[in-house]
């Protein structure tokens, strides 16, 4: 089994991170669990990244590139909504092919949590595909309480399927972290 990555951090998605970010949209389980479109159209990527650093301009939207120490890109983690109105953000995670198993998707939806909670969400929520088993884990070792299924709640051109619905308040008790 690979050893864990434990220095992992966020930080804001930007234009640097365009590479990595292309490299997500041409993997086939990250095709098959989010809704980038099959196929990418191109420079998707590049537009994807500027769609979320200018919704952080406008307070709407965040996006964060994992890296490690090295600063070497792992995987995003999106905000793609930030409802103040209702305090409640979802996030979502994709973690690069190369370094799946190894805990970067428990540790960062830790922090994205942790950052969605400091926005001062009052409910933090995780559409999470009723296929994806290792991604239910996840959030089930981030303290997220599974809701309940949305019946082909899942979209894009060609797919229809059902998701589980994932929420996470502040009062709900976390584990530790290492």
């Amino acid at each position: 089994m690979p050893e864990p990555i434990r220095d992992l951090r966020l930080v804001p998605l930007s234009h640097e991170h365009v590479a990595g970010m292309t490299e997500l949209t041409l993997d086939p389980e990250s095709l098959r669990f989010t809704r980038i479109p099959e196929p990418p159209p191109d420079g998707f990527a590049t537009t994807w990244v500027e769609r979320y650093v200018e919704g952080r301009e406008r307070g709407e939207r965040e996006a964060y590139a994992f890296v490690d120490e090295g600063g070497a890109f792992l995987g995003a983690g999106m905000l793609p909504v930030i409802d103040r109105q209702s305090a409640t953000v979802e996030i979502g995670y994709i973690v690069s092919p190369g370094v799946r198993r190894r805990g970067v998707a428990t540790r960062a939806l830790s922090l994205l949590t942790d950052r969605a909670l400091e926005l001062g969400a009052e409910r933090v929520v995780l559409h999470i595909a009723v296929a994806n088993p290792a991604s239910q884990a996840v959030a089930e070792r981030c303290g997220y309480r599974l809701e309940g299924v949305l019946r082909s709640e899942y979209w894009k051109p060609g797919v229809r399927a059902d998701t589980q619905l994932w929420s996470l308040l502040p009062s709900d008790p976390r584990p530790p972290r290492d």
